[in-house]
């Protein structure tokens, strides 16, 4: 499958890349060459294979929620690099 240069830049645009003209043709053949390997997808006899959206037949393997007693406000505390009046202390994010 050919991948036109155009698109190469096009693609390039949506994630913000600057890419130089050496890096956009190799990009056409690495693109053309990936799009190759996935197509070979469609050779495949997928007609007695069932649909599934996870590989293992786990259904609903959730564990049961059970009450358990947490950490004291002085033992979380007690690994934090600063804290104030019962809080973490942390440097402001603007």
């Amino acid at each position: 499958m050919k991948i036109a240069k155009e698109q190469v830049e096009y693609t390039a645009k949506l994630a913000n890349l600057k890419l130089s003209n050496e890096e956009v043709n190799d990009l056409c053949s690495d693109m053309a060459r990936v799009l190759e390997y996935a197509q070979k997808i469609n050779e495949l006899d997928t007609q007695n294979v069932r649909p599934m959206a996870h590989v293992l037949d786990n259904v609903n393997s959730f564990r049961n929620d059970e009450v358990k007693k947490g950490l004291s406000i002085e033992e979380t505390l007690k690994n934090a690099p600063d804290s104030e009046e019962r809080m973490f202390k942390t440097p402001k994010v603007l």
